[in-house]
Parts: C-alpha cells; structure tokens; sequence
C-alpha cells in the first residue's frame, strides 16, 4: 500500500511537467506582447514584471492593412468549410447509401488523392485554374479548397453514415418522403458531432494554409493572413512584441472554435437508443 500512489505520483508528475513545457512557450510570447517596445526577446525578470495591456494588438491592427487581411481569411475559409462540407456530406451520403457502378474503384481513387502531397498538385492545380481564368480570384481558390475539403470529408464522414442504422429511414418513406429528406432530416442531425469536428480541423487547415494561396492570389490587397504575417514579420522582425502580438490575432479564431465546439466532438455511440429493439 505504501507504494501503490508513487507510481500515480510519478505519472501525474510526468504530465505536469510537460504540459508546463509545451504551455511555457505559448505563455512568454502573450506575455511579451504586453512589452511596449520588445526588439530583443525579454528576459523572465521583465516578462513577470509586465503590466496587461492591448496596446500592441491595437497598434497591429491597423498597421499593414492587417484587418484587411483578417477579413479577406476570414471569408476565403468559411465559404470554403461551408462548401466542402456540405459537398463532402453529400458525396459521403451517396458512398453509403447508394449502389452504382465503379463505387469502390471511385472511393478508393478519392483515398489515393489525399496520399498525394499538396506541393505535387499545385502545378497542375494553377494550369487548371488559369484555364478558367480564375487566377488572382477567390473562385479559384474556392475550387481548389472546396475540391480538397470534399475528399477528406467524404473519407470521414462514410464511415458515420453507414453507421446509422436504417430503420431510421422507414418513418420518412412511410411519410411519402425521398432521398433528400432522409439525407436532411435523418443522417445530418445524426452526423453533428462528426461533422462539427471535421469542420473545425477543416477551419484550421484552411485558415493556416499558405502555399496555394500565395501561388492563386497575386493582388496585394486579397491576400490571406498566413500571408500578411509573413510580410508582417519580413517588416517588423526586430519587433518581437508586434510579431507575437499578429500571431496571437491569427491564433484567436481557431482558438475560439476549439473551445467553443470541444463539447461536439465525436463521441462513440452518438445513435444509440435511437431504434427500438
């Protein structure tokens, strides 16, 4: 009995300690935005000794024209989650619940495509969109975002689909109802809180995304903030405090989601008891 808690001890210890190392980083960069004029990294005597304030988050925002670029992100990603969502829904409702020709075949070329590492695509990507004269456009970058999203969420999502039980189906079909109805009012409300996680992982993706977006968008004043917080840091690198500060601005609408959808994350046996036996 004696030694029955030391090895508790020593694992709760463990996980402490480095839940304190990965936190300890994320710590001193908002404590150093508090730092009026940072153009050295401060010392932990001067971190500690700070006063909280947002003056610098103020002073971020209006500099470079980087609320513009928070607004151009914050539009390119929700029209791009809403899209590949609600296609990737459909496509996964069709996967699971239809028979057709060539489905495995087709499924299994869809899981090929994410194996395929997103610089390989991005000539072709940019040979396609500038055929539909769609460079230096949102439209562009919709497609190819969208287009990306719909496989991932279709992978996800089949498997919950073909896990919801079919008598659910009876009661719409009795009713007169279709396809369409099954899809809405049975498999969506069912699928929450598979589609709530996926939509935040696809909100983070998206939002975070740099490459195709540099490649799509030429014009200065559509760029994306991933973007804008690399010439935010080409311009302002010695000032760590206006760095750290534009970087806790990007990190503050995927923070937000995680804590506000935590709750709706996939949880197993989300249909259970919803057929009688």
């Amino acid at each position: 009995m004696k030694t029955k808690w030391f090895p508790q001890l020593l694992v709760y210890t463990v996980i402490i300690l480095g839940a304190l190392a990965f936190l300890f980083p994320f710590a001193y960069m908002i404590m150093t935005t508090f730092i009026k004029s940072a153009y050295s990294l401060p010392r932990p005597a001067q971190i500690f000794a700070v006063t909280p304030n947002l003056d610098n988050y103020v002073l971020v925002w209006g500099k470079n024209n980087f609320a513009g670029y928070f607004l151009n992100s914050t539009l390119v990603t929700t029209v791009s989650v809403v899209g590949s969502m609600f296609l990737g829904c459909l496509t996964a409702y069709g996967f699971a619940r239809f028979q057709f020709p060539g489905k495995e075949i087709l499924f299994r070329t869809f899981l090929l495509t994410m194996m395929i590492p997103g610089v390989i695509n991005i000539i072709p990507q940019f040979l396609i969109i500038k055929s539909f004269g769609l460079i230096n456009t949102y439209w562009g970058l919709w497609l190819i975002y969208i287009g990306g999203g719909v496989v991932g969420s279709t992978f996800f999502l089949r498997g919950f689909f073909e896990s919801i039980p079919k008598e659910y189906e009876e009661s719409v079909l009795i009713d007169g109802g279709g396809n369409w109805r099954i899809f809405w009012n049975i498999y969506l409300p069912q699928s929450l809180p598979a589609i709530g996680t996926l939509s935040v992982l696809a909100f983070q993706g998206t939002w975070e995304e740099y490459f195709t977006a540099l490649v799509i968008i030429k014009d200065e004043a559509m760029r994306t903030l991933p973007i804008a917080l690399l010439m935010f840091n080409d311009k302002y690198a010695t000032n760590y405090a206006w760095v750290f500060a534009a970087s806790v601005i990007a990190l503050v609408p995927t923070v937000l989601l995680y804590i506000i959808f935590q709750k709706r994350f996939v949880q197993s046996g989300f249909n259970e008891g919803g057929v009688k036996g």
